[in-house]
């Protein structure tokens, strides 16, 4: 296994992880944006308004894409672990 092969394994696990973060980040990025929206209208500036509606909201969207994730995960195994493995 040359050292094309292993950055080749890599450039794909490093898109497959930025795939798998993309749902989370985003809506920490839409929560977090409505949220500060909200606390400019209101004038409230309390730390939880800002942590725990984003934290439920990631979760959730977590959970609603767990089965998109491993998928990714099932998919970068099999067509780039397995066939090292069994060429070794």
């Amino acid at each position: 296994m040359s050292e094309a092969d292993i950055l080749s394994i890599l450039r794909e696990f490093l898109w497959g992880a930025a795939l798998m973060a993309a749902p989370l980040l985003s809506i920490a990025l839409i929560a977090g944006l409505a949220i500060g929206l909200l606390q400019a209208l209101t004038s409230i500036q309390a730390l939880t308004l800002t942590f725990v509606p984003k934290l439920a909201a990631m979760l959730v969207v977590f959970f609603l894409s767990a089965g998109f994730m491993a998928r990714i995960v099932l998919t970068l195994f099999e067509t780039q672990v397995l066939p090292v493995i069994a060429a070794h």
